[in-house]
């Protein structure tokens, strides 16, 4: 062990003569152990709260999307989704139907966005556990299953045969006479309704893809979307690159982040914002700790001259008050982490915090990379506010 280092440990360990230093330098190791825990906490709490939002959006978004990029539908027959249901990458797929559409029920009305799903889609979605009153389609029916809001806004019942919802869509044959009805009309009764968040229960109704094709008056090959889950650790580039082989180069292929980029940027801002505002409260901490090392300098002052007449530089006098200053980061960081990482495991496993007016257990979530991220922190802002503190030992 280099004797500057050495000497640093002992002057870490050892008290002063004067009980005010002293005092200095424990209020300084303790305000790093709240500092760092107070950083590693709300981290935490923050990765929590996003992934408690994003839960609500994978609920409903698929791992993969296809769409195309020439038109508003896909052709894909039999043959092209046999052999895309043989990618080893995909787990499940179900082609889409979905349209904007106008619904009414006992002159209320309402525009919504009609999903027509087959049979494999709940293996891509399990949209069955989402379902808060009813149950989930019923195949080969004009059954639809509604979001909570368009329910409550139109006062549908469910199971209400004696009262129909009526979707209508504008008819696509132009040459239409004057006489006749410009929007097709389908009837359906509702047999469920979903739950996710208020934005996705206000916009979506599913019914069946033969019900929607119906409807829409799509050709029988063609869908607006194919949604797409995947086995777990998948590359991306390669699963697209046997997509594109099969359908074509003009679809696009978005993952869960390119269908919600909008969400994304928000959430990773405010992650930023927050970082930023409590690496601050850190900053102000290290102050503690530089004037700390400030004064163990006036301190050990007598002793300077004995280590220079042992043959001790000035610049490793100073790098003896650095590592002391690094030291105090590194014992105080470390108990802080230690602190706070107990705390988020407690309330990850045995919940002890509630959201305020609510029965919930307030979401935080333990992660490497914010561990990671303070210590890189502590270390890099340690490290400037010790070689500042510790030019003074050259004077």
């Amino acid at each position: 062990m280099p004797v500057v280092f050495k000497i640093a440990w002992r002057y870490f360990f050892s008290k002063s003569r004067q009980t005010v230093i002293n005092r200095i330098n424990a209020i300084a190791l303790l305000v790093i152990v709240v500092a760092t825990a107070a950083l590693m906490i709300v981290l935490s709490a923050f990765s929590g709260l996003k992934d408690f939002g994003l839960s609500f959006s994978n609920a409903f978004d698929p791992n993969y999307r296809v769409t195309s990029l020439l038109g508003k539908t896909i052709s894909l027959d039999s043959a092209a989704l046999s052999q895309l249901k043989a990618i080893d990458e995909i787990k499940a797929i179900s082609p889409i139907l979905e349209e904007k559409v106008f619904v009414s029920f006992e002159e209320k009305n309402q525009v919504a966005y009609l999903k027509g799903v087959g049979k494999d889609y709940l293996s891509v979605i399990p949209a069955d556990s989402l379902i808060a009153v009813g149950e989930w389609l019923i195949p080969e029916s004009n059954t639809i299953v509604a979001g909570f809001g368009i329910g409550a806004a139109m006062g549908l019942g469910v199971y209400d045969y004696g009262s129909l919802l009526n979707i209508s869509i504008p008819r696509k044959n132009n040459s239409r006479r004057l006489s006749q009805n410009p929007f097709f009309t389908q009837n359906a009764v509702t047999i469920g309704l979903y739950q996710i968040s208020e934005d996705i229960d206000k916009k979506y109704i599913f019914s069946n893809i033969d019900f929607a094709r119906k409807l829409l008056q799509y050709p029988k090959d063609d869908f607006t979307s194919i949604e797409i889950k995947t086995v777990a650790g998948i590359d991306e580039k390669s699963l697209k690159r046997k997509i594109i082989a099969i359908l074509g180069s003009e679809v696009a292929i978005k993952n869960r982040m390119a269908l919600n980029t909008a969400l994304y940027k928000m959430l990773n801002t405010e992650h930023l914002a927050i970082y930023l505002i409590f690496t601050l409260v850190l900053i102000i901490a290290l102050f503690n700790v530089a004037g700390a090392l400030i004064m163990m300098v006036l301190d050990k002052n007598p002793q300077m001259n004995i280590l220079q007449a042992m043959g001790i530089t000035p610049k490793k006098i100073r790098s003896i008050f650095f590592l002391l200053g690094m030291t105090i980061v590194a014992f105080g960081g470390g108990i802080g982490l230690i602190l706070s990482s107990v705390v988020i495991l407690i309330q990850q496993w045995m919940p002890f915090i509630k959201v305020p007016g609510t029965s919930l257990p307030y979401p935080v979530i333990w992660q490497l990379e914010n561990l990671l991220l303070v210590m890189a922190t502590l270390i890099v802002l340690g490290g400037i506010a010790s070689a500042w503190a510790s030019r003074s030992a050259l004077r």
